[in-house]
């Protein structure tokens, strides 16, 4: 059985950091994207960041222009897992964040409908 399982969110004020990890299990990821998503009430789910790796082609990232320069995004094959670094945390940033992993293509990593498996999310508040 496929899992995901995401912990790191919390409460951190605004200009803060927060590292969140996802743990995959049940299947080696070590070809598919894995991608950070966030969800805030009444709004679409989106792309924070995303990674591709693939033997013949290397990595490929996926940023959301509205966390350029703050976010970063790794992962750790040998570990199956994926990370988020959030640094100069900002109020708007509050919401659940969501790993998601899938064999999504290159052109399609920041849209959520391509990736199969996803974990149950955490939450991450920013106070002012």
């Amino acid at each position: 059985q496929v899992q995901l399982v995401e912990s790191g969110g919390g409460l951190v004020q605004a200009g803060g950091s927060l590292r969140l990890s996802c743990v995959t299990s049940g299947r080696t990821f070590s070809s598919y994207t894995l991608g950070w998503f966030r969800q805030a009430p009444g709004k679409e789910r989106e792309c924070v960041a995303a990674v591709r790796w693939t033997a013949w082609s290397g990595g490929s990232l996926y940023y959301a222009d509205s966390v350029k320069g703050r976010f970063t995004i790794s992962r750790d094959n040998t570990k199956n897992t994926v990370y988020l670094q959030m640094n100069s945390l900002k109020p708007e940033d509050t919401t659940v964040y969501y790993c998601a992993a899938g064999a999504v293509p290159l052109a399609t990593m920041e849209n959520p409908a391509p990736y199969g498996y996803w974990g149950q999310g955490t939450q991450v508040t920013v106070s002012s």
